[in-house]
């Protein structure tokens, strides 16, 4: 299962969408520090609802934690960034493949970027905005990642509906 990663993220709803997202499609969440909030945060619990207890969730004081922690793991990194190298669709997406996501105002760091196995982007018309909102591009990448691997959640299929049976 791909792992979300998001590095100094900012804005609680932000992250707390996310975390709503990893709820539904059963997907870890690793949080780097530091944090432009704190996890008690209103707005960052009203954002992931009552799902929160569902995320499996996995904080990291600095990026050196998270790197090393995530190298003994093992698994690609892969970089999201209007700057990456690749279009994300382009990408053929592994299992144990962490997805990258960086600060609002500022994306990853170079010094992240450069330590990624694969770094991606996700095509826009940048004449009109600099950037997609950080919860909507996770979400754009997790579920491209999904879609290649079958892995969508046990009971994700829509129910049948009594009228639509009835329609001949």
């Amino acid at each position: 299962m791909p792992i979300i990663v998001l590095v100094t993220p900012e804005i609680p709803p932000n992250t707390g969408n996310i975390a709503r997202t990893c709820a539904a499609t059963t997907t870890p969440l690793h949080l780097v520090g530091p944090l432009g909030f704190d996890l008690s945060d209103r707005a960052l619990k009203r954002a992931g609802l009552d799902y929160w207890p569902q995320v499996d969730l996995t904080l990291h004081a600095d990026w050196e934690t998270f790197h090393r922690q995530q190298r003994g793991l093992g698994g690609r990194t892969i970089g999201f960034s209007t700057s990456g190298r690749c279009n994300y669709t382009d990408l053929t997406y592994r299992p144990d493949d962490w997805l990258l996501f960086g600060s609002e105002s500022a994306g990853l760091p170079r010094s992240v970027l450069a330590m990624c196995d694969e770094t991606a982007y996700i095509p826009m018309d940048r004449s009109v905005v600099r950037s997609l909102n950080l919860s909507v591009s996770a979400a754009i990448a997790l579920f491209e990642s999904l879609r290649q691997l079958q892995l969508f959640p046990v009971g994700s299929a829509p129910k049948e509906t009594v009228a639509n049976e009835a329609i001949d």
